[in-house]
């Protein structure tokens, strides 16, 4: 994930501590294995918010600057949410405090990357065809999500550089060849520069479903217009209705108005939790 990369960064101009969730009982901000980095003048992800992100910021840092030195008692810590925090979760969190040095050795940094990174099973598996304006408002927002992102377009030199580890970048031509590359389990976006390659793609994928079953969700952006042309051309190749009802488009969540890329980016997105 990209908040690992930027841990591992970080650590380079000096020490943090790395705070995480070590046992939940009832009702806490986050699940078991969330966790954040604190630096003397910086936070990395979160465990959460509220009173509870306060007082394990507080405390880490004054580990940092050695107000609180780091004994078994002060690395491990449990808050009660409702009596000892103010906070309505009204469970029992406990948080491991550890004091990560500046510029940690490879072994260390190979234990962070397993340790902190999410199975894969809790990944959302996601195949965008298309690197416009949509497309990388996706990408921004997928990058700060537990995703595995394979992005796909014709063109060469449309990819931004700097993606996170988790989104794979790949030129592919002709698109829909890259189809066949797709993760089982892939919710799939289609978003091209170009209509024909749209189609394309869209038969790619819907024959793909029909041999493997593999992809859950298949969403095609554009309007009901669109989709009465693509379905009739499609009909004409030899899909059926029900294979044509597999298909989400327009896609996003409904309610959610607005043509900005951000907009449609974020009702995308929610539709794929949604769905998830």
């Amino acid at each position: 994930m990209a908040a690992l990369d930027d841990l591992l960064t970080a650590l380079l101009d000096g020490p943090a501590v790395l705070v995480q969730v070590m046992r939940v009982q009832g009702s806490g901000p986050r699940e078991v294995g969330a966790w954040m980095a604190v630096s003397p003048r910086a936070l990395l992800a979160t465990i959460g918010g509220g009173h509870l992100e306060f007082e394990a910021t507080a405390h880490a840092r004054a580990l940092l600057g050695g107000q609180v030195l780091p004994e078994p008692s002060a690395l491990e810590r449990r808050f009660a949410l409702g009596p000892s925090l103010g906070q309505c979760c009204g469970g029992v969190v406990d948080l491991s405090f550890e004091l990560l040095p500046a510029r940690p050795g490879a072994e260390r940094q190979a234990e962070l990357r397993r340790d902190l990174s999410l199975p894969e099973a809790q990944l959302l598996p996601v195949g965008l065809f298309g690197g416009g304006h949509v497309g990388r408002a996706i990408i921004d927002l997928l990058s700060r999500l537990p995703s595995r992102v394979q992005w796909f377009d014709s063109r060469d030199e449309v990819f931004p550089p700097g993606l996170p580890a988790h989104v794979c970048a790949e030129h592919s031509e002709p698109v829909q060849a890259a189809v066949q590359d797709l993760s089982p389990g892939s919710r799939v976006l289609i978003m091209s520069f170009s209509h024909a390659e749209d189609l394309d793609v869209l038969a790619a994928c819907l024959l793909r479903q029909r041999l493997a079953g593999d992809l859950p969700f298949i969403g095609l952006i554009g309007s009901k217009s669109k989709w009465a042309s693509f379905s009739a051309r499609l009909r004409e190749r030899g899909f059926s209705a029900a294979e044509l009802a597999h298909v989400t488009c327009p896609i996003g969540l409904p309610g959610i108005a607005g043509k900005q890329p951000e907009v449609i980016a974020i009702a995308v997105v929610a539709q794929l939790l949604q769905n998830r």
